[in-house]
């Protein structure tokens, strides 16, 4: 008999020691739940900011992030078909549109990509682009998010010498000469071919609504 009591305890104990836990656990969760969004939107803002080049210092705070972003960006929407969200940055005191950002998103080869593309006032010169999420292979895929590759897109066109749509990323960049061509990463054919698919989406959606907004 007292070893069924015994047992009865331990498995009492232990339900009860697990409710505690989970309880705990949920707790914790929702109490840091609303660090976790801030966190998520600055990094969204982050990225938006270094696609259009605005000026921020490396440890600005999300807070700071934020209030930077409030102050010289503001969200519109291009038209009213399909509408088109767009980030437009306007210096505090500027009437004139300084760059635009767009948000692309598209499946990569281990998970979701997800950045921002950032244009000249011309609607056809890429100024910027940055990546907030992606789970390529590090040293391959995950090489988008470098420096090396994004900065080749500045300056570029989101069309070719034709006036045809889209970016087109090299496979090995041995022949990225074209005014729209990048060179890819080595060893990361299907991301980069990834890459390029959403973002000549986004250009495509840009491109049917640039003429009622290039400056």
């Amino acid at each position: 008999m007292n070893k069924i009591r015994q047992h009865i305890y331990t498995i009492c104990f232990a339900i009860i020691l697990g409710l505690v836990c989970a309880t705990l656990l949920t707790a914790a969760a929702e109490f840091t739940r609303p660090r976790q969004e801030e966190n998520k939107k600055a990094e969204e803002i982050r990225n938006i900011l270094s696609a259009l080049k605005i000026p921020f210092d490396a440890d600005t705070s999300p807070a700071g992030l934020i209030e930077v972003f409030e102050q010289d960006v503001a969200e519109q929407t291009l038209g009213q078909d399909e509408p088109l969200t767009v980030y437009a940055y306007k210096p505090e005191g500027s009437d004139a549109i300084k760059a635009v950002a767009v948000r692309f998103a598209g499946p990569g080869l281990w998970g979701p990509i997800k950045g921002f593309l950032a244009l000249e006032p011309d609607y056809k010169t890429i100024r910027g682009l940055s990546f907030y999420e992606q789970e390529e292979t590090p040293g391959l895929g995950g090489e988008i998010t470098t420096v090396g590759f994004c900065g080749q897109f500045e300056g570029h066109q989101i069309a070719d010498e034709q006036g045809q749509w889209g970016i087109d990323i090299v496979a090995g960049g041995a022949d990225a000469t074209g005014v729209n061509e990048i060179a890819g990463i080595t060893g990361a054919t299907m991301t980069c071919d990834k890459v390029e698919e959403m973002i000549n989406t986004i250009i495509e959606a840009l491109a049917s609504k640039r003429e009622a907004y290039v400056q």
